[in-house]
């Protein structure tokens, strides 16, 4: 059974979804980390290996955030993305690896010659 979360708060200004779980469990995750990594095949593509790198996404906000269920959130994103369906799971495992995903992001950028801006 994973988490659920008790508290979902946007702050806009420093550009955080900050999240809380009932396993007590707390995250703020940038809306750029959010944004590269969401969970929509427009980013991960259908199937191993067609996943499509984000660039110039440093300074993404997030517009609106709906439920879904009683699972997960759509993000609306104001360059236009609000496709995926973040689960509870999904951004638990975002906040437990965050660290290590941004890096492996920041690796991929590099090597692709590409930028954040």
């Amino acid at each position: 059974m994973s988490a659920h979360p008790t508290e979902i708060k946007l702050h806009q200004q420093s550009r955080l979804l900050e999240i809380a779980f009932d396993d007590g469990a707390r995250y703020q995750l940038p809306y750029e980390f959010l944004r590269v990594y969401s969970p929509s095949a427009e980013v991960v593509g259908h199937g191993r290996g067609q996943e499509v790198l984000q660039v110039g996404k440093k300074n993404v906000g997030v517009s609106e955030v709906s439920p879904i269920g009683s699972y997960a959130m759509k993000i609306k994103f104001d360059d236009g993305h609000d496709s995926g369906l973040y689960t509870w799971e999904y951004l638990d495992d975002l906040g437990k690896h965050q660290p290590e995903l941004w890096q492996t992001y920041l690796e991929r950028l590099a090597a692709a010659g590409g930028s954040r801006e």
